[in-house]
C-alpha cells in the first residue's frame, strides 16, 4: 500500500491576513477555495508551484478568538532556494521568531496566527 501526503491545514483568524502572509514570506498562491453556502467557512488551498502537497487554510465565521497553538511543538518546513534572500525578506518582514544560525542553515518564522515555518536552505 502507498500513500502521498495531500495537505495540511492550518486554522487561520483572519484568512486576508494570512493569504498575504503567504504570498509574501514564502510565494505560495491560491489553486482553489470552497465556500459554505451559509458563509459560515471559507477553505483555501495555497501551493508551491513546484509540489504535490498543499496547505489548507480554513476560516470560520464564528470562531471569536486566536487559536491556542499550545505549546508550539510543531511546524512545516519549507526549503529556500535562494537562503540568504529568504533570511532578508523574513527579516524584513520581522516575523523571524527563532534564529538558530547553525552551520546547516535553518530558522523559523511565524505566521499572523502563530504557527511556526522551518526555513532551510537547499542541501549543500
Amino acid at each position: 500500500m502507498k500513500f502521498s501526503i495531500a495537505h495540511t491545514n492550518f486554522n487561520v483568524f483572519d484568512l486576508e491576513k494570512s493569504l498575504a502572509f503567504y504570498s509574501k514570506a514564502l510565494s505560495m498562491h491560491e489553486e482553489r477555495r470552497s465556500v459554505a453556502p451559509d458563509g459560515s467557512y471559507i477553505i483555501v488551498f495555497l501551493g508551491d508551484g513546484t509540489g504535490s502537497h498543499k496547505l489548507e487554510l480554513t476560516w470560520l465565521r464564528d470562531w471569536d478568538r486566536p487559536y491556542d497553538l499550545g505549546d508550539e511543538e510543531f511546524h512545516l518546513c519549507f526549503i529556500a532556494e535562494d537562503y540568504d534572500r529568504a533570511y532578508a525578506l523574513h527579516q524584513e518582514m520581522g516575523c523571524i521568531c527563532q534564529d538558530k544560525k547553525s552551520p546547516r542553515g535553518l530558522y523559523f518564522i511565524k505566521d499572523p496566527d502563530g504557527y511556526w515555518l522551518e526555513i532551510v536552505a537547499p542541501k549543500a
